[in-house]
């Protein structure tokens, strides 16, 4: 069987500095927000080119607290793409703050400024702007709503480590960017792990508070916080895992070329790259009417699939009565096939993919 995704190969490709790195971290015996926490947040900062970075449990917690240090809460509006992981919609929710869904673009899968203009009102507090899949969305045109309507932008970077918009790395283009760091990712931990970038230092002293029970360092609560640290293993995990991204991007952009290459373009059609931008391929995703039976088919024949996403997050339980349309994040959700692309994905299995589908539209 040819897997949709392997992040166990992530551990064969360094196996001896990640074993060396976590085996020290067991004999310090310092396991939670040490050293190692602190020496993953400047890498990453540097990484980013940004002056700040705080470490959190995962993704959801770093757009939660995200919200919360920028005083994001009851009586506020926040606007989303219903096109993405729940977890980016559930933290604003748990932030107190009303969830309000925009539209995709068609092409890139990604929230379409013109559905953001049409949302905005006096309580709109922030726009959370989902890279999705390995590129940006329509910084510039983001950018110019937020600030004409002088609106907080957030960046959500889970799918994007590494991706460049206009020659500068994403994470650099809102007051502030989050990161999951769950194992699939691009950059990813053995485990559950999120990052918070910024280059506003009391943002980031803030964040510092509210993952760890609004304490300071004398342990006396100076906000009202919560339990989102990270541990010092994952941390070291990722200390090693840093020094690859740019490495497996490079891996992951190969994969996609070959699929770009030789996919029949006829009945599928494949990812198209926004101007201006660098797609690291977090996820190589297809487009073609006859999705689910060809997902059933590539199962049948030892292929994994995934997609992204089956349902609209406006299309859960939760938010069916409040009977929102978003016309093209709905007729995506029934068209998308995330196809296998990981750095260690084989030439040869990549190339029976292919020949499946291509296959499968004779």
């Amino acid at each position: 069987m040819i897997n949709f995704t392997e992040p166990y190969h992530s551990y064969n490709q360094d196996k001896k500095n990640l074993e060396k790195a976590i085996t020290k971290v067991l004999k310090d015996g310092s396991y939670i927000l040490g050293k190692n926490v602190k020496l993953f947040e400047k890498n990453f900062s540097r990484y980013l080119n940004i002056k700040y970075s705080v470490a959190v449990a995962n993704g959801t917690d770093a757009i939660h607290l995200g919200l919360k240090a920028l005083n994001i809460g009851k009586g506020d509006e926040v606007i989303v793409p219903s096109h993405t992981a729940i977890g980016t919609v559930y933290a604003v929710e748990m932030a107190g703050a009303k969830v309000v869904f925009a539209d995709i673009e068609k092409n890139f899968f990604t929230i379409d400024p013109e559905s953001i203009k049409k949302k905005v009102t006096k309580k709109t507090k922030a726009i959370i702007c989902v890279h999705l899949y390995g590129q940006s969305c329509d910084l510039n045109e983001i950018i110019k709503i937020s600030e004409k309507n002088k609106i907080n932008l957030i960046e959500d970077c889970s799918q994007a480590h590494g991706a460049f918009y206009n020659n500068k790395k994403l994470g650099n283009f809102g007051i502030l960017s989050c990161f999951s760091l769950y194992p699939t990712k691009n950059l990813g931990a053995f485990g559950d792990a999120g990052i918070i970038s910024t280059n506003n230092k009391k943002i980031a002293n803030k964040l510092e508070l509210l993952r760890q029970y609004g304490w300071n360092n004398k342990r006396e609560s100076q906000l009202i916080g919560i339990n989102s640290r990270m541990d010092e293993i994952q941390a070291a995990v990722l200390n090693v895992k840093i020094k690859k991204l740019n490495i497996n991007n490079n891996k992951r952009k190969k994969v996609a070329a070959t699929y770009n290459k030789h996919l029949n373009t006829y009945n599928v059609q494949i990812p198209e790259i926004r101007n201006n931008n660098d797609h690291v391929f977090y996820l190589y995703v297809i487009r073609c009417k006859q999705r689910n039976k060809l997902k059933q088919f590539l199962k049948k024949n030892g292929v994994n699939t995934g997609i992204h996403y089956l349902k609209p997050v406006h299309k859960e339980k939760v938010y069916l009565n409040k009977k929102i349309i978003l016309q093209e994040t709905e007729k995506a959700s029934k068209e998308i096939l995330s196809l296998p692309c990981y750095p260690e994905l084989k030439l040869k299995d990549q190339k029976k993919v292919i020949y499946l589908i291509n296959s499968f539209f004779k």
